[in-house]
């Protein structure tokens, strides 16, 4: 990967990655290459403001397995921009801090077609969406959004999204962690690095 001031175009795909999967890697190499990307940011959450019912794998645990993914692969980075701050972890905020770090670096924020149907309850989605350059939206299965409704709660949307094509991501991390606990096969849907990581430090219960 080159330097910074090579890049021209980043997209950030942004998660707690509680474990990362393939599903992951699928929707940030097709958000790659279907908008031609000069790298894709993995923006790793500390402690997501949305996830506030259920127990978080430590930071240093998914920082370590998202490591063993994005190594992988040369247009993969990491962005510590949220462990180098304090919560809550607001995306508007997050892109904001990155927006004025790089402004001359185009801001594609990459999501999943759930998180789309939630943004209309994100804090300030306003400020977010006009921070940003583009949305990515990967398809999920049983969504549908209506990007035209959508657009009347968030003024602007319609035009700075664009859905990923050829791509639907029905693999998730709450499945894995069930999974895990129910001492169901798992690896299959994990990097072999990721899968070995989990079993040697007893990770989800195992």
């Amino acid at each position: 990967m080159g330097r910074m001031s090579d890049i021209r175009t980043i997209g950030y795909f942004g998660g707690t990655f509680d474990p990362p999967h393939l599903g992951h890697e699928m929707l940030a190499r097709e958000a790659f290459f279907q908008l031609s990307l000069d790298a894709v940011m993995w923006l790793i959450t500390p402690d997501p403001p949305h996830k506030t019912k259920r127990e978080i794998t430590p930071i240093q645990s998914r920082l370590e397995m998202l490591k063993i993914v994005t190594d992988r692969y040369d247009e993969f980075m990491i962005s510590e921009v949220d462990l180098q701050r304090s919560p809550p972890y607001y995306a508007a905020d997050t892109a904001a801090i990155i927006k004025n770090n790089h402004p001359e670096v185009g801001l594609v924020y990459i999501i999943g077609e759930d998180s789309l149907h939630d943004l209309p309850g994100w804090y300030q989605p306003e400020r977010f969406l006009s921070t940003i350059d583009q949305l990515a939206v990967a398809p999920r299965p049983g969504f549908n959004e209506d990007l035209v409704a959508l657009d009347e709660k968030i003024p602007g949307l319609k035009a700075k999204t664009v859905f990923l094509t050829e791509i639907m991501i029905e693999i998730s991390s709450s499945l894995i962690r069930e999974r895990i606990k129910r001492g169901l096969a798992y690896d299959h849907f994990l990097s072999q690095g990721v899968a070995e990581y989990i079993e040697s430090h007893y990770l989800y219960g195992l």
